[in-house]
């Protein structure tokens, strides 16, 4: 009979995340070793690596923090909700982002290949997902400065954790500008804006745009002399429903986000969203 209690199986579980049976069998191969059986999860679950590559990872989690007038936020990804809410994968999420403040990152692969206790970020997010048991990457990340800048991190279950989160910069750190910068960050969580202005959409995307609202009134009947009127009024539309300062505000759809960070004296100069696997 291997020489472990229920006290050691619940211990290594807590420290791996692995499910009991695993972690049995883990403790029987090491003769009641907690290292050595720990070691065994790892292997096992990285030789299980080439099987999981080409598995879907559309559950996850979004975790952001703002620090010397900077937001980093960072959506790492994972196969099932299960793994999604076990506390070594929500530990991961805190690891990742801390490393992403840490190093400086701003895209991707810098994040990766940032140090982590002798190895990369990259590294550890493998052998962590070893031994979760399930594919684990680290989907994208993003940074944005201002004078000042809310992080709102939304859970859309009460059983998970932030499923979204936004990245709000503005140039005043006043008080007015502090709420309406969180007040916009919780309007894009539900809006999901693309774009900050108008100017921002790409030259391409607005004459397509315009070529299929002028397709479409053509194909309605509307008469010549009106579609250049019609065409610019869905042009319109169209941009109240991806830039951010032309959207109607969440809280007063009579005004627009811009108008509403006009009045607090503010604007933005940057931000970010992002919502697990979208």
């Amino acid at each position: 009979m291997a020489n472990y209690t229920a006290a050691d199986i619940k211990a290594l579980r807590e420290r791996t995340g692995a499910g009991m049976m695993d972690v049995k069998k883990a403790l029987d191969e090491a003769n009641g070793d907690a290292e050595k059986a720990m070691e065994i999860i790892r292997v096992k679950g990285l030789k299980g690596a080439t099987k999981r590559e080409g598995r879907a990872t559309a559950e996850g989690l979004v975790a952001a923090t703002v620090t010397a007038g900077a937001g980093v936020m960072i959506e790492i990804n994972c196969e099932t909700d299960f793994v999604a809410k076990n506390e070594k994968f929500i530990e991961l999420g805190n690891v990742v982002l801390e490393a992403a403040v840490s190093s400086g990152a701003t895209d991707l692969d810098a994040l990766l290949a940032a140090p982590f206790n002798g190895r990369t970020v990259g590294d550890h997010v493998t052998d962590e997902g070893a031994i979760l048991g399930e594919k684990v990457v680290v989907r994208r990340i993003a940074r944005v400065e201002g004078a000042f800048v809310d992080a709102y991190l939304h859970k859309t279950s009460k059983d998970l954790p932030a499923q979204v989160g936004v990245l709000m910069a503005v140039d005043s750190d006043s008080d007015a500008a502090k709420t309406a910068a969180h007040d916009v960050a919780v309007h894009t969580a539900a809006y999901a804006p693309t774009y900050l202005s108008r100017e921002d959409v790409p030259a391409e995307t607005v004459e397509n745009e315009r070529r299929i609202a002028d397709e479409t009134a053509r194909a309605e009947g509307k008469p010549e002399q009106a579609l250049t009127k019609i065409v610019e009024g869905r042009l319109t539309g169209f941009f109240k429903e991806i830039v951010l300062v032309d959207q109607p505000f969440a809280k007063d759809p009579k005004q627009t986000v811009g108008k509403v960070l006009s009045e607090a004296g503010t604007a933005v100069t940057g931000f970010a969203r992002f919502r697990v696997g979208n």
